[in-house]
Parts: C-alpha cells; sequence; structure tokens
C-alpha cells in the first residue's frame, strides 16, 4: 500500500508531470526479483541519483545492506541527520540537481524535519527518503515511531508512505519528478520496514502520471504584452529579482532582460549573483539589510517587476507601506504566491526562463514602436543615492579585526568562481553584503528558515557537488557550534571544504537587537569563545581533533596572510578562527515592522528621500 500524493499546501504550485525520469541505464525487459531494499537502491540508480548523505538505523538498515554494493551510489555518513539534510540541500543548490537524503524512523526522521523546511522554504530540489517501523506495528507507538509523514505534511511539496514493496520503483521516480518540476522542493518517501524486507518484482514505470500535477511553464501571451507595455513606458522601473530566476537557471535571460530594459535591478538574499555584482544596472540587495539605493529604488519606483520573488517581510518592511506608488508585475512558477502579499496588477504564472524569452521580443516591439523610455532622471536620482550611501564600515575601536574587512578580502582572494555558503545572522548579511557574485549559485544560505547550523553541512554537500571549486562556508562561533561536527565527515570522507568563524563570541545578531532596542541588556548572548584568555571551545584545537587544519587570525595585518594559506590547503578542511569586534553591527537596516521608508544607512543616519519626481 502506498498513500499519496497528498493535496499539496497552498502554496506548493498546482503541480505537473508529464516527464519521465530518464535512466541512467537502459532497465532490462525481463523484471527482476529483489528485496524492496534493493528495489530502494536500484530505483536510486535508475533515477540517476549519485550520492546519498545519510545515517543507517534500525528501520533503514535493511537499505544499508544492497546499498554496499551499489557501484554507482555513494554514501557519505554524516555525523547527525540535520547535516545530512543541508549537505543534500547544498549539493541540490550548487549542482541544481536533486539531493538525496536518508535516515532511519523515530528521531533519525524528526532530525531532517528542519533541513526539509528550510528547503521546502528556499525552493530546493530534495528528496528524502526515511525508514518507517513495520507496516503491522504503525499507529502502536512501536519503539522508535513517528508520524513523519504527518509532521512534515506542512513542509514538503509532496510525500509518501509506502507499505507495499511493488510501489517502491513509481513513488521513487514520481519523488524525483516533482521535486525537481515546476517550483522546486523537497519531497519525502517513508518506507516501512516489511515493504523493505519483502520479496518484489523490479519494474521501472516507463512513464509517470500524476492527474493534477501540471505545474505552467509556458506564459500567457496577452500577460506578456502586457508587461512589456508597463516596462516599456514606466519612468521609474525596478526588476525585483527572488530567488526564483536562479532556481529557474535563468541568469542568462535576466541579464538580457536588464539590459534591453534599461532599469535599475535589485537582487534579493536569495537572488545575489542571478546578476552579476559588477553589471552597472545591478543596485545590489533591497530589504532589512539591503543597500539604500535598492531600498529607495523599489519605494520610489512606479512599476515593479517581481521575477520569482514572494514578497518576503524582509524586503518589503511594513507591507502596507511598501512601494505605494508603484504598478505590480509578478511573474512565478508557483500561481500561489501571485497575490499572496502584494495585489498583482499583471500577475505571470510560468518558468522565468520562459516568461522572461518571451517578454525581450515583446519589449523590443514596444520600443520600435514608441521609442524607449527616458530614465535619466531615474538614474541621477539612484546614482546619487549609491554615491552618497555606498556600502562600508568603520574600524572598530577595540582593536579587533572588522568582520566586514574579513568577509570582503576572503571573496577577493578567492575570486568569483568560489561558492561562498552562510549561517545565519550577522555574518550572512556581511557576506551578502561584502563578497562581489559574479555568477549564479556562488552564493548559498538559509534565506527563508534562517537556519543557525546551515553552513557546514551545506558547504560540504557543495564540494561534493563540485569538487573543483573553492568552497567557503562563512560561519559564525553560534551557527558553527551547531553543526561542527561534520569536520569529522569532511575529513574522512577528503571534503576539504574552508570554514571562516567570523568569531564575535557573541550571538552576534541577537546582541545587535539588544544593543538597539532592548537598552544593551545582553542577555545570554555571550558564548566566551574568542574575547579574553579563555576559549570554550578553542576552535582551532576542536579543528586539530576533527583531523583538519586549525588557523588564527588577531590581527588586520594577518588577515590576508592567513586566508592565502587557507586557500593553499586542498587535501583536507580548514577552519579559520577569525577574532572580531562583537560591536560592529550589520547597517543599512530596517527595523522589522518598520517601513522601509525608516531606513537607517548607520546608527543616528536616516537617509530621507521624496517620492515626487
Amino acid at each position: 500500500m502506498v498513500t499519496g500524493p497528498h493535496p499539496a499546501p497552498p502554496r506548493t504550485p498546482a503541480p505537473s508531470p508529464t516527464a519521465v525520469p530518464t535512466p541512467a541505464r537502459t532497465t532490462p525487459s525481463v523484471s527482476e526479483q529483489v528485496t524492496g531494499a534493493q528495489s530502494i537502491v536500484r530505483s536510486l540508480e535508475e533515477v540517476g541519483a549519485e550520492v546519498v548523505f545519510g545515517i543507517p538505523g534500525g528501520a533503514i538498515l535493511p537499505t544499508y545492506d544492497p546499498l554496499m554494493d551499489s557501484t554507482r551510489l555513494r554514501h557519505i555518513l554524516v555525523r547527525h541527520e540535520q547535516g545530512g539534510g543541508h549537505a543534500a540541500a547544498g549539493y541540490a543548490s550548487a549542482t541544481g540537481r536533486v539531493g538525496v537524503c536518508m535516515a532511519t524512523s523515530g528521531p533519525g526522521a524528526t532530525n531532517l524535519v528542519t533541513p526539509i523546511a528550510d528547503a521546502h522554504m528556499d525552493s530546493v530540489p530534495l528528496v528524502a527518503i526515511t525508514g518507517q517501523v513495520g507496516a503491522s506495528l504503525i499507529g502502536t507507538d512501536a519503539f522508535q515511531e513517528a508520524d513523519i509523514v504527518g509532521i512534515t505534511l506542512p513542509v514538503t511539496k509532496h510525500n509518501y508512505l509506502v507499505t507495499d514493496p511493488d510501489e517502491i520503483p513509481r513513488v521513487i521516480a514520481e519523488a524525483f519528478h516533482i521535486a525537481s518540476t515546476g517550483r522546486p522542493g523537497p519531497v519525502l518517501v517513508d518506507i516501512a520496514k516489511s515493504a523493505m524486507q519483502s520479496q518484489t518484482t523490479f519494474a521501472w514505470p516507463q512513464e509517470i502520471s500524476l492527474p493534477g500535477y501540471h505545474p505552467v511553464t509556458k506564459p500567457h501571451a496577452k500577460q506578456i504584452r502586457e508587461a512589456a507595455r508597463l516596462l516599456a513606458t514606466a519612468r521609474r522601473p525596478v526588476l525585483y529579482v527572488g530567488g526564483g530566476v536562479i532556481r529557474a537557471r535563468a541568469s542568462a535571460e535576466l541579464r538580457a532582460l536588464v539590459d534591453a530594459s534599461g532599469a535599475p535591478a535589485v537582487t534579493t538574499l536569495m537572488a545575489r549573483g542571478a546578476l552579476p555584482d559588477s553589471h552597472p544596472q545591478n543596485l545590489g540587495m533591497p530589504g532589512m539589510h539591503g543597500t539604500v539605493a535598492a531600498v529607495a529604488a523599489l519605494q520610489k519606483a512606479d512599476l515593479i517587476v517581481a521575477l520569482g520573488a514572494r514578497f518576503d517581510d524582509r524586503v518589503t518592511g511594513l507591507l502596507s507601506s511598501f512601494a505605494p506608488g508603484a504598478a505590480v508585475v509578478h511573474a512565478d512558477i508557483d500561481p500561489a504566491e501571485i497575490g499572496k502579499n502584494r495585489t498583482a496588477d499583471v500577475p505571470i504564472v510560468g518558468d522565468l526562463r520562459e516568461v522572461m524569452a518571451d517578454l525581450l521580443p515583446e519589449l523590443a516591439r514596444e520600443h520600435a514602436q514608441h521609442g524607449k523610455p527616458d530614465l535619466e532622471g531615474w538614474w541621477k536620482t539612484l546614482d546619487d543615492l549609491r554615491e552618497s550611501f555606498p556600502l562600508g564600515f568603520d574600524e572598530p575601536s577595540d582593536g579587533l579585526l572588522a568582520p566586514q574587512h574579513v568577509i570582503s578580502r576572503i571573496g577577493a582572494l578567492s575570486g568569483p568562481e568560489a561558492t561562498y555558503v552562510a549561517g545565519v545572522g550577522q555574518h550572512q548579511m556581511w557576506a551578502a553584503q561584502f563578497i562581489r557574485y559574479e555568477r549564479p549559485n556562488a552564493w548559498l544560505n538559509s534565506g527563508g528558515l534562517g537556519t543557525m547550523g546551515y553552513s557546514v553541512p551545506a558547504a560540504m554537500g557543495a564540494k561534493v557537488g563540485e569538487p573543483d571549486r573553492t568552497v567557503w562556508a562563512i560561519d559564525g562561533d553560534g551557527c558553527f557550534q551547531m553543526t561542527n561536527q561534520e569536520l569529522a565527515t569532511c575529513t574522512i570522507n577528503e571534503i576539504p571544504i574552508k570554514v571562516a568563524i567570523i568569531n564575535n563570541s557573541s550571538l552576534g545578531m541577537v546582541r545587535q537587537w539588544q544593543t538597539l532596542f532592548y537598552e544593551s541588556r545582553y542577555s545570554n548572548t555571550d558564548l566566551h569563545t574568542g574575547h579574553g584568555t579563555k576559549r570554550v571551545p578553542d576552535f582551532v584545537k576542536m579543528a586539530d581533533a576533527y583531523g583538519a587544519v586549525g588557523l588564527r587570525c588577531e590581527s588586520k595585518a594577518d588577515v590576508d596572510a592567513t586566508i592565502k594559506r587557507a586557500l593553499e590547503i586542498n587535501d583536507q578542511p580548514v577552519v579559520v578562527d577569525f577574532t572580531v569586534s562583537r560591536d560592529s553591527m550589520v547597517w543599512p537596516m530596517v527595523a522589522a515592522g518598520v517601513s522601509n521608508d525608516k531606513i537607517q544607512y548607520a546608527r543616528g543616519i536616516s537617509p530621507a528621500w521624496d517620492r515626487e519626481d
């Protein structure tokens, strides 16, 4: 018996598949007698999976026996299921392929909930395979039983409970198809131990039939024409670029649209690198910690063309005051996102590559008929803001390192071909601000869920997916301590990531809010990791214990040399403990729940702008 696919949560697209996963090899016409466990391994091979991140346990153990014999699947034994989930997500985000993680029932499965929810928020294609207690024991509160299908219902794109071994190939084929088509997302496949142990006939499905799952990829021509008309006539247009452009692999089309329109573009936290930072029309990141020019552009716009963005509260600030004079064109693969937070004047449902490919000739026709709009005054306003309020920072008064300087030097010395994977907090925002991103998928982070502990395992997964790239995990001392055990995984499996710990001995973003909003009452934010004579733990000694190279940098004069030393080491993981000032803050900043008009460029400095011409 198999239950699922269940009706998708409201935020998931009205799904679709007609395509069949291309088998990794030709399936023999003669059916094979195998166990359900062997069918799982065989199905993963057929669907083209390359790497599985996981940990064995009682309910999934039958699958680990045939997994040992596979010559086409690489299994990486992680140290915590959360690490396995984030590693699979990092692999998927870096490569565009579906990431795979595996865990046993009960606590093994529940430890995957956070990375599954993280992948759901950030539209990452992921298949999580979990063992479940035997079919006859389901519902009896058996040892290590948990209703992981019910638990993950709100945070998966789809999930399944499989109790019939004959259903395994079809379900896994469907899971990969659903995860990777339409709006990407995580799919959970929970398989009873009894199904793994039973005999079955392996037969790979020759087609996929999912009634009701039909993602719309081709945009409506009338909506495209109207969007082109608005973009060709707007006096203050802005292209609001979200992470959907990255997931759609639509950066080339975006570049063409930016060039053709002449409009400024802003790239959200999830879209950094979708348009090169060196492009003169890229105003940078909007939102809570965005550039003044990017925030002002949205507030002053008369037209916003949102591409794969969801009008998240971290971008809009107080929603009722966001972009008050702007008409909105909203294009997204997920119809549930359109109009969810901001009414769209022109809604466009479709794959963003097709949306922009169709928009370009229509825009050219508008320009040919009516001429290009005069955006000179608009650009003068924005360029004045860029010049008056550039990203910058002050040197700390305590003599410790400026974290912004450290991160900018990591980016400068490692270059645009490296991959940068951030944790969550101040270091995440500084990495988004002070590294120049010139290509898509160079920047990975937990945007929607904001998961501390994401960086190290996700960097590990990214390095597995693209072993020839330099991969930096830019982490905080708080985040690092949540998943640093995956350094053991990296060492044993020869995955030489580089970890930069931006060590301010604090839960930095929480401390910043305590400084600004709680009268500097620092309740439970001191981590004792970097300041003073006692370091708990000592990250250099910890790195050594895990078989990695541990380095420490406390002087500005040593920053470049330390980074260069880390870049020279490519046969084992490297951990660099950068001791930075705990008083450094992330600026600009829009406080939560207030209008973007109240952005602070720095403490005590609030640029104002006039929305009139």
